[in-house]
């Protein structure tokens, strides 16, 4: 099935700004400690470090990072460390990973999601001693099946009518 190919419009960096505070206001949510829950803000740094990598960084995600570390109250930078790490390899296969269609994105985006929270849980592991189990990366899994949603919710406001109207200057 041919699908048309949309040219975007540029992204407004309030429209990234308002989105990575609404991903932090989720992981901000009681829910954030059971299992399968995803972590949002890994999420929407995975999604505008490959769709906008000029502008969502390695620095967005080191203070996103302590902010999750200092909400967490979880060792002062392994938040920061993941999501920094997590970015880097976002903006480093962002133009391999356009152009698959969603779905394989999403598989694109998986060893992404799992190599973070792999450095989360060996920080925790050296810290700690302990192991929160397989079940931990059942996050990751979950975030993948949320991809489409995420890439659809959040390019929304970029795309141009199908059909043009020729009144409209855009």
């Amino acid at each position: 099935m041919n699908r048309p190919h949309y040219i975007l419009l540029p992204v407004s960096p309030l429209f990234i700004a308002f989105s990575l505070f609404c991903a932090f206001l989720l992981n901000l949510l009681p829910w954030g400690q059971f299992v399968g829950v995803p972590d949002f803000v890994a999420l929407l740094l995975v999604f505008w470090g490959v769709h906008q990598p000029r502008k969502v960084g390695i620095g967005t995600a080191f203070f996103l990072g302590l902010l999750m570390d200092v909400h967490d109250s979880t060792l002062l930078g392994e938040n920061a460390l993941a999501y920094t790490l997590l970015s880097y390899f976002a903006i480093m296969l962002h133009r391999r990973v356009l152009w698959f269609p969603i779905w394989t994105q999403a598989l694109h985006v998986f060893p992404l999601l799992v190599m973070a929270q792999t450095v989360q849980l060996l920080v925790r592991f050296c810290v700690s001693g302990k192991t929160p189990g397989w079940f931990y990366f059942v996050e990751s899994m979950i975030a993948v099946v949320l991809w489409p949603l995420v890439t659809w919710i959040l390019l929304a406001p970029q795309r141009r009518a199908v059909d043009r109207d020729h009144t409209r200057p855009i």
